[in-house]
């Protein structure tokens, strides 16, 4: 049976991340696994934490039990490692969850996949800005998005995506288009746009396909544009990302490419949900960077 280091962040999905991490530590124990609690006070000590056990290199795999931002800290413990990223999707969005194809809130079938023991060679995005370095699983993003989340992650209520929402139409009474200087695949371009994000997969934020046509197998990465827009015609166009009709909309653009940098001054910029700096990003794709447990 497999030696597991298990990380659990028991807030996620208000509370879902204690229940089912629980839920999957009880089923790899009642199967026989042996497992190894790596769960810290913070995201730093755990990411720390889940790299030296890895490092020290007697561990099967790495799970993570939580939302997407747990899945970003997988992802950058096990990235170009030998051990493959095992998730208990549990969290608010699930969007590593549903493009895996995985079980979502049901840490026993979640574990139960892993104890199977098949995996898959997925790519991951690779960034870096001035003070970091990190992998991504789904998407980095730049702009009027990475602001609403930014303002989300400082209230505390309401719960889910509604305080996405709320803080999306807070934001957009004040949002000015931003001006990008960017290069992709090495040809430079000015771009004035409402967001620009680099998808490594389709959706983001709780099920919105931003990239519709994006995959985490052809080693390549989409750059999504969402240019000037009023705001009555903005709030028509959202909805439409959580079906991908929005990539009909004349203001959207997707640019498929293998390297992306972006510049669009003091703005902040998110990894799968998590900060990871300001500016500038150099993004490009890392083929077959991640090994993961599949159905």
């Amino acid at each position: 049976m497999p030696r597991l280091g298990l990380i659990i962040n028991p807030t996620s999905g208000k509370g879902s991340g204690k229940v089912h991490g629980e839920l999957a530590f009880k089923t790899f124990k009642d199967a026989g696994a042996e497992v190894i609690d790596l769960s810290a006070e913070s995201f730093d000590e755990a990411m720390a934490k889940g790299k030296a056990a890895v490092l020290l290199g007697n561990i099967d795999g790495i799970v993570v039990a939580g939302g997407d931002g747990m899945v970003h800290m997988g992802v950058n413990i096990c990235a170009n490692a030998k051990v493959p990223l095992g998730i208990i999707a549990c969290g608010t969005g699930n969007d590593a969850a549903r493009t895996l194809g995985l079980p979502i809130v049901d840490g026993a079938a979640a574990a139960k996949v892993i104890l199977a023991g098949l995996t898959d060679r997925v790519d991951l995005g690779q960034g870096s800005s001035e003070n970091r370095s990190f992998y991504f699983f789904g998407s980095v993003s730049a702009g009027f998005d990475a602001v609403v989340n930014a303002r989300a992650n400082k209230w505390r209520w309401p719960k889910g995506p509604s305080r996405y929402i709320l803080a999306m139409l807070r934001e957009l009474s004040v949002f000015k288009p931003l001006k990008y200087t960017a290069r992709i695949d090495g040809a430079e371009r000015k771009i004035e746009a409402m967001l620009c994000a680099v998808a490594n997969a389709r959706s983001f934020g709780g099920g919105m396909l931003i990239a519709p046509e994006a995959s985490i197998h052809d080693a390549k990465l989409d750059l999504f544009i969402v240019h000037p827009v009023s705001r009555p015609e903005f709030l028509k166009l959202f909805p439409k990302v959580y079906t991908g009709d929005h990539v009909t909309h004349p203001a959207v653009e997707i640019v498929s490419a293998t390297s992306v940098y972006l510049d669009a001054g003091n703005v902040p910029t998110f990894a799968d949900g998590e900060y990871v700096g300001n500016r500038p990003m150099e993004i490009k794709v890392a083929p077959r960077a991640l090994e993961v447990f599949v159905a």
